[in-house]
């Protein structure tokens, strides 16, 4: 298993139960929005910052692109 894999792994476990859900959910969720394979690529970024920096991330990309479906409609 890469580097890359083993921190998104940790990454969406820590952020799910940050979140009170579950990390299958989260993964469903960012699915949905299209921001799995962004979150994952920004591995050199978020492996060497503070966790809580990568969730804000995380949750600023998710309110953006869940707008974004929303303005679609």
């Amino acid at each position: 298993m890469s580097k890359e894999t083993e921190f998104f792994i940790y990454l969406i476990e820590r952020y799910a139960e940050a979140k009170g859900i579950t990390a299958d959910v989260v993964h469903r969720q960012w699915d949905a929005l299209g921001i799995t394979d962004l979150i994952y690529n920004m591995y050199e970024i978020y492996h060497v910052e503070r966790l809580q920096n990568a969730f804000d991330d995380i949750d600023k990309l998710t309110k953006e692109k869940s707008n974004d479906s929303l303005s679609k409609i």
